[in-house]
Formats: C-alpha cells, structure tokens, sequence
C-alpha cells in the first residue's frame, strides 16, 4: 500500500513538472495567435472587395477628376439606348438604358491608381424596385460587390395632409415616387463597407460598362475622382470662425418625424405610436401616425430626408427625439448629411443605444455640435451605415465560410453519421486543422472584445461569439472527440449568421427633429409622471368604448354596400391590406370592407351558422372545391367580365379550384419548384448543373462519394402535433409523372390514374432515390445548404427569399434555375412542375356577390398585388416577398431581371394539381405507398395498386355524398 502511494506521488510530480514546462509555450501561441488579424484567416472568396483593395493598396490615389459624358458611349449590347435632350431639368443630353443590356465607354486615365466613381443618374418609371447595374473595367468584373451596384428611388408621402378614417384614426400616407437627378457613389449595397468603393484604373485607355440586371434609369455621367476625407469638428469650428459666423438666438424648429419630405424607400412611411403620451401628436384612443422609422427603417443605405425652413442663416444645434429598442447590447448608426453633404467626421457615424424609452438625443452631447444653415429651406438627411460594426461583420462572415468549409472537410472524411468511438485522427487527415480552428477561435475573440469596446458593454450579442470561440479551442485540445460534436458545431456556425443578420439589423425610430439656438432648453423626450396616469386612465375608460379589433373604416350597420371580409394570415397582413382598402378600393367603388382576421378553420361552421363573412382569403387549394361541392362558395364564371380577369392568371393557377365546370376562388398566390444549386462547391467537384433525371442521377454518386447529397421535396413531418394534415401529392413525383404525360386523375375526376402504366413506372422511379441512392427522408436543405453538405436540391422558389436574408455569407455563390426535365425524343427537355397556392373566394350566403366580384378583382388586379408585395416586403423583409399568382404583378416585383427570367422559364411548364371530391386520399396514400417501398422493402407496383383502391373508394364515397356521378 506505502509503494503504490509513493509512486502515486511520483506521477503527480511529474504531471505537475510537464505541465509547467508546456504552459510558457502555450501562452505564447495563444499571444501569438491574439496579434493575428482577421484579414489572414481565410482566402476562401477572393472575389471580396477587401481582397481587391489589398491587392492594389500599394497603389497612388490620384487627385485627379474625370467627367465621361453618359451619350458619349462606344459600345451597346442588347440594349436600347434613346439619347434625350434637356430631360428632366438637365440643359445638357443624357441617355435613357433599358434594364436588359450593356453599355460601355472609353476613358483615358493620365495617371495609374485607385479612384472613386460616381453616377448622376435620373430613376424613370419601371417596377418601383432600386435599380441595379454590374461594372465591369476592361472587361473584369473588379469583384464581387461591383456586380449588385444599387440606385435608390426617390419616394414621398402622396398628400401633404394625413388622412383619417370614419372613427378618426390616421390612415398610413400613400407613398409615391418623387423622382429627381441624383448624383450616387458607388458603394457596398449590403453596408459592410462604409467607405465607398475604390477601382483600380490603369494608366492609358480603360474601358467602363454598366450591365442592367434590375430596372431602367437616365444617365447623366460618370465621374471618375477622389472623395476629399471629411474634416473633422474642430476643423470646421474655426473655418466658422474664419468666416465670422455667428450662433442664431432664441429660435427653436419642430420637425415632426412623419412629416418627412423623401425617402429611399416606399415602406418608410408614418407609423403610430403609443409608448408614450409624450409622443406628438398624441391622442388617448385614436390612432396617430406620429413617428416614422422604426423596425422598416433598418437597412443600410436607407435614408429619410426632411426639409428645415429656418428664419436666418447661423450656427443652429441639432437634437433628435428616437427610440431605439430594438437592437440590445449594440447601437444604431446613422450617418447626417445637410443639403446632402457631410458636415464634419464626427456624424458619419452617431450611435443611437438601446432603450425602452424615449430619448432626445443632442448632437455633440457634452459639447453640443454647432451647424450651419442658410436662411430658408435646408435639407436634413439621416442614412441608416454600420459604422463601426462593418468591419465585425466582415470578419464574421469570412469566419463563417472558413469554418463551413472544414465543416465539409471533416464530413468528406466521417460522412453524415460519424462513429462516435472511432479515432479519425482528422489533424493528420486534415493538416491545418487544428490551426485553423485556432485563428477563428483568435478571431471571433477579437471580435467580441472590440464589440464590446465599441458599445461600451457586455451583452448577450458576445454570446455566440463566446460559445463558439470555447468549442474550437477545445477542438484544438481534445480533436479526438470533433467528430462527437460535429452537430452542435454545425448549429453554432448557422447561429453566428443568424448572428449578423440580427446586427445587420439597424432599427430607428424618429417622434421629430430640433433645429434650435443654444439658448433654448431642449424639452424632455418622456411623459411627467402626471401625463402617464392621465394616459393609463383615460385608455382604461376607452377601452370599454373603443372597437381595438376593427382595422380602418368600420361600415355602418345600415350600409348596404358594405362587405365582410375574412382573412386568415397574420396581422401585419390584414393592416396592410386594410390600409390599402380605405385609401384606395373604398374611395374607387364607394364599397366599404369591414376586415376581420380570423382562424381559417371556423370558416365552414361559420357559414353554417350563416355567421360567415361575403369574401375568404388566402385559403388553402383544397377549400374552394370542397366548399363548391356544399353549395357553399359562388361560382364566378356567372359573372359577366370573368374571362377578362381570368387572364390574369396561368391557366395551372386555375386547375384546383375548378369543379364541374365552374370555378370557384380567384388565385392569390401561385409557387413552384425551382432547383437550387452552389456554384462554388459544383465547381470544386467538377459537376455541371443537371438538365435533365439522367444528369442527376449521375451527380448522387459523386456527391455522396464526397458525403454530400441532394435534396428532393419530401414531407418531413406528415402530422403536424394535434392535427390532421392535408397532404398534397409529393412534388417530385408529380413533376416526373406531369413530364412523361401522366395525370393524377382520370378525365371525368370519377377515379385516380395513378394505376396506370406510366404511374407506376414513374413511382417505381420515384421510389428509387431513396432505395438505391439512399437520399435523406429527414433534413433541413436551408441549413445544410447554407453549409454545403446538400450543395444542389429542389425546394419552392420561395426559398430564394430566405437565402438571401439568412444566409449573406453566401451570398453570389449560389443560384436557381428551372428544374431537370426529361428529354423528348425531338431532343427538347420538358420541365413540368406542380403548383400550390392560396386562394379568394365569395361565399354563397352573401349578401352583397356584386360588390364581393368587385373586390375580387382589385384584390387580384395588377396595381394592387405589386403594391400589397412591396408593403409586405418592406415590412417583413425581403424574406416575405410575395408569391403573386398575377402575371403581371410578378414581373413588377423587385426580383432581379436574371433571377426573373429563370422563374418566368420554369413558369411556363407549371401545372396545377387538380381538387376532386376526396382527393386528400391522393397526397396521403402516395406518401404511405411511398414509406411502404422505402421503409419496408415492399414492391413498388404492389404498393402503389393496394393504396389506388384506397383512393378510389374515398373517391366513389364523396361522389355519392354530393350526389355526384360515380361511374
């Protein structure tokens, strides 16, 4: 027992006199790791304008100017140019580009070197979207942000006066373009840089083209120079000296925030708040629209201009009433720009910090800024910039890809399911490894230390950063067990981009603006304590008064014109569409809409009870035949003008809501499949994108040989907890079967077809993805293909709005395009496609079926549906953007004209999937057909043949119920 104590002693010792003798070593390369910059961790997109400016940054930065007249072009490719002469104000000529083409001029640079460039541009009538344009010098694109060069339009309130509805709540005011020359810096788009863009231009001859990818816009001219560095506040405190300005006294200006004179975009319109009698205006039960900004007001680049009329030229102080409660533990940045030009350094970038309160903040604070303005009017701008956050950003992102990229590499090695007890040894499998998780560790430190340097606190914003940092050092000290986490790894990678996203994110809300001498006291941004009480009793009396639930106008019980309408969406939704009523459908028909949102599902005993509403919308596929075989939904080609505004629409909008040849609900949105693909990682793997079944059945084994895989829609979950789920038919079976001729139906919709030949070889197809290529029954495509491990799929186009807000860190590396096709023994690939969608329908218990066909069709009018898009977007981001079934109304919606016409390529092969008496038996036993081969082995015609008797029984049931044909 002494001997095995005494050698027990022995051991320790010696750990002790290791561990002393590495720990110096240790700390020296966790010091030395510390003094590496973000900019040396990864090379993985050398397309980043951070890459291009290190490689030219040796270069000189002429101060020279160089003005090319916009008409004075050399080359024209697929464009239409029109030259104007004294447009729009301008004396000299300037030229009309279309959004499709490209168009190029000769400029001869004196001097080798890095300049600025600049457009005046004028934004003419298209699609109400920000104009975008690719720049290419000598051919090359310089990278990656020269490629989505955004121009704002210039947007107002319609009416100088806000509007009240019949209870005498402020309506939102109509926004309207309000075009005008401006003169644009080309910049980043997304904020991640603040300066803007440098080229390298060479000395001698250079070549400038501007490619349309996104609506029509005049030029002016490009002018090539140096943006002179803003001086700072004591600089032009003694230039104000110089020229012997002096400070105004005893004057005071208001500017009420919603009184703005433009903005960059439609959705920063007034908005009403209630936190705080203090707001103004203020009323106890009505609605005012009393601030404008808030969460629409969040992207970099936005601006809000607002005109100041002051009484004499002078040094005035400038104070802002905001709110800023939105972004914790990081502050809003916005950049002021009087009469369009930056002041002084110091409000490039004010900080506006979080609060739950109003706050009025004065420019300067301790030491008030002092700026000047000329007698009259004078232009005000604050532009939402990330300021010191970009850099972060950027570091972030670029850790982001570094650490998806050895998330691929290790999965190459230990596939999808590693062996928890297997040593991959994956550091001599991967010999930078370790090093590499080392630098972003380093790197997401310095990150989270100079966030809260910044902002001057610890907050929950260094959370992720914190946690991900510890799991790759301890990566680096026990890699035996990287293989053991590799899921929570993943999960924290996808939280570092929800991450950005949330920082991104630049919310303000402005009450108004002071312009005022020094002399004057600034008054206080929260109510006294009296007005609070004041407020909370006299809300508590209304509430008892007030209808809270009622959206807008409210008919009068005796109208007769009057319509109920129901909606079952969200409530941002039905404000938006109710805002849209009374400022436009009401005031054009004289029809007044009572608006309710409710739960869809108490539609049908609702109209039992014969307490339904005139008009239901954005209902599934599935109700208006099941209603229609109920009597329960109105027909609508009894109305005389249907044909006219059924071309609204693709005739596979139409399909599911005819029945017995009427049809019976409008389509309000219409989606599809389109395939989605990494162009990045194809690339590494030498793969081209499939055209056809074939291509990708060649593709699997490559990916998968790689531990990657494809994605095919599949229902994950077939019930949802608590409810029965109608399952529509599977979205890759129908396009196999849709593309070889095959139909769910026969044609008298008296029985199912899938027992015919082309079904069955089409399901044995199907089925054998996922028994010979074992491709995934269960899988997030979003996640895994944002981290390359499903770098291809087919998912609904709607995806494309999710990517492009979630996942920035991939941003240009990924595309969609129509889906594989089947070839045609002429050679010609066929893509057909099902389609789902929502729907508006009248009831038949209606009242009123005049007036309901009449909103009807406004609702699904072109006007209507691109500005219900642009409100939506706007208010939810782009990941909202609406799915419109109207023709015309997608074109109008701010897609990008490359990413528009492959929606409009793969639009034309679309088909609906018909509704039929019973018909949910068909999405419901092809999915237990399906799990009956892939899970239990058994023979695909078998199983197939067995459920089609299922289907055609519930069938043959229904059309008895409703009195229907069944042979």
């Amino acid at each position: 027992m002494k001997k095995f104590i005494h050698i027990s002693i022995v051991v320790l010792m010696l750990i002790f006199v290791f561990s002393l003798v590495l720990l110096p070593f240790t700390v020296q390369s966790l010091i030395a790791s510390e003094k590496r910059t973000s900019d040396d961790t990864s090379t993985i997109r050398e397309d980043l304008f951070s890459h291009y400016i290190v490689k030219y940054e040796d270069k000189n930065r002429p101060m020279k100017e160089y003005i090319i007249e916009a008409e004075h072009f050399t080359r024209v490719d697929e464009m239409n140019i029109k030259l104007l002469e004294n447009k729009k104000g301008k004396q000299n000529a300037a030229i009309w580009t279309d959004e499709i083409g490209t168009v190029e001029w000769n400029i001869n640079i004196e001097e080798e070197g890095l300049y600025h460039i600049a457009i005046q541009y004028y934004p003419v009538e298209g699609k109400s979207s920000s104009i975008e344009r690719e720049l290419r010098i000598n051919d090359e694109l310089p990278f990656q942000g020269a490629q989505t060069l955004t121009f704002p339009r210039v947007w107002g309130n319609e009416k100088e006066v806000i509007e009240k509805d019949n209870r005498g709540n402020e309506l939102r005011p109509r926004q309207i373009e309000k075009p005008m020359w401006r003169e644009m810096l080309l910049r980043d788009a997304e904020g991640y840089y603040v300066e803007p863009y440098s080229f390298y231009l060479k000395e001698g001859l250079n070549k400038i083209s501007l490619t349309s990818s996104r609506e029509p816009m005049i030029m002016d001219y490009i002018k090539i120079f140096q943006v002179e560095e803003a001086l700072t506040y004591e600089q032009v405190f003694n230039e104000y000296k110089d020229e012997q300005y002096e400070e105004v006294k005893n004057i005071q200006i208001k500017i009420q925030g919603e009184d703005a004179k433009i903005k960059s975009a439609p959705t920063l319109y007034a908005i009403n708040d209630r936190s705080s009698p203090a707001t103004e205006p203020y009323h106890v039960s009505k609605i005012r629209m009393n601030t404008i900004g808030g969460y629409n007001w969040r992207w970099p680049g936005q601006w809000i201009t607002w005109e100041v009329d002051v009484p004499e030229s002078g040094l005035y102080q400038i104070a802002i009433k905001n709110k800023q409660n939105m972004l914790r533990g990081v502050f809003s940045t916005r950049k002021l720009l009087i009469n369009g030009e930056l002041p002084f350094k110091e409000v490039e970038k004010i900080p506006f910090t979080y609060d739950n309160d109003w706050n009025t903040k004065l420019l300067g604070e301790k030491t008030p800024y002092l700026f000047y303005l000329n007698e009259g009017k004078n232009e005000v701008t604050l532009e939402v910039t990330l300021g010191d956050i970009a850099p972060l950003l950027r570091t972030v992102e670029t850790s982001i890809l570094e650490l998806n990229e050895l998330y691929r590499k290790i999965l190459m090695i230990t596939g999808a399911v590693p062996d928890p007890y297997r040593d991959y040894q994956l550091e001599k499998q991967i010999p930078d490894l370790l090093e590499k998780f080392e630098q972003q560790a380093n790197t997401l430190r310095e990150v989270a230390e100079e966030l809260e340097r910044v902002t001057g606190e610890t907050s929950d914003q260094t959370a992720i950063l914190n946690t991900i940092e510890y799991q790759l050092r301890d990566f680096v000290i026990r890699p035996e067990t990287i293989q053991r986490r590799l899921d929570s790894f993943k999960i924290n990678v996808g939280s570092l981009g929800t991450w950005i996203l949330t920082v991104r994110e630049q919310p303000l809300e402005i009450d108004y603006l002071l312009v005022t001498s020094s002399d004057k006291q600034i008054p206080k941004a929260e109510a006294s304590i009296f007005q609070k009480l004041k407020h909370s009793a006299g809300a508590f009396v209304y509430s008892f008064i007030e209808d809270y639930n009622s959206i807008g106008n409210v008919a009068e019980a005796e109208s007769s014109d009057a319509i109920t309408l129901w909606i079952g969406t969200g409530r941002d939704q039905a404000q938006v569409l109710k805002s849209m009523i009374d400022d436009t459908f009401t005031p054009e028909t004289g029809i007044q809409v009572n608006l309710k949102l409710v739960q869809m599902n108490v539609l049908l005993p609702a109209t039992l009870a014969r307490q339904g509403p005139d008009v239901a919308m954005q209902i599934g596929n599935e109700i208006p035949v099941n209603y229609a075989m109920r009597n329960a939904v109105v027909d609508l080609t009894q109305f005389e003008d249907y044909e006219q505004v059924e071309k609204r629409f693709r005739d596979s909008a139409i399909v599911p809501y005819q029945f017995n040849g009427g049809v019976y609900a409008l389509p309000e949105q219409q989606t599809f499949s389109m395939l989605f693909y990494r162009k990045d990682i194809l690339a590494e793997l030498g793969l081209q994108v499939p055209q056809t079944w074939n291509d990708v059945i060649e593709m699997i084994p490559v990916l998968q040989k790689n531990h990657m895989n494809i994605a095919f829609p599949l229902l994950q979950d077939p019930q949802a907890p608590g409810q029965v789920q109608n399952l529509v038919p599977n979205q890759t079976f129908t396009m196999m079967l849709y593309q070889k001729d095959g139909v769910l139906y026969d044609s008298d919709a008296k029985s199912s077809a899938l027992n015919s030949d082309i079904s069955m070889e089409v399901f044995k197809d199907w089925t054998s993805l996922y028994t010979n290529y074992k491709i995934p029954l269960k899988f997030d495509f979003p996640n895994r293909f944002r981290t390359g491990e499903m770098p291809i799929g087919i998912d609904e186009y709607t995806l494309y709005n999710h990517l492009s807000v979630s996942a920035p860190e991939i941003r240009g590396l990924w595309e969609f395009v129509p889906i594989p096709g089947t070839v045609t023994e002429g050679g010609t690939i066929r893509r057909e496609v099902g389609s789902a969608g929502t729907a508006a329908v009248i009831m038949e218990q209606s009242k009123n079926k005049e007036a309901s066909w009449e909103f009807l069709k406004w609702w699904t009018s072109k006007d209507t549906q691109v500005r219900f898009g642009r409100e939506m977007e706007g208010l939810m981001g782009a990941a909202a953007r609406y799915p419109t079934a109207n023709i015309e109304a997608l074109q109008e919606l701010p897609w990008p004209l490359r990413d528009y016409k492959q929606l409009e390529e793969q639009w034309q092969w679309v088909k609906g999937i018909p509704e039929v008496p019973g018909g949910y038996f068909t999405g419901r036993h092809l999915d237990n057909a399906f799990r009956e081969v892939v899970n239990n082995g058994t023979n695909t015609r078998e199983a197939l043949h067995d459920y089609v008797i299922y289907i055609n029984d519930e069938i043959k049931v229904k059309r008895r119920e409703f009195n229907l044909p069944v042979e």
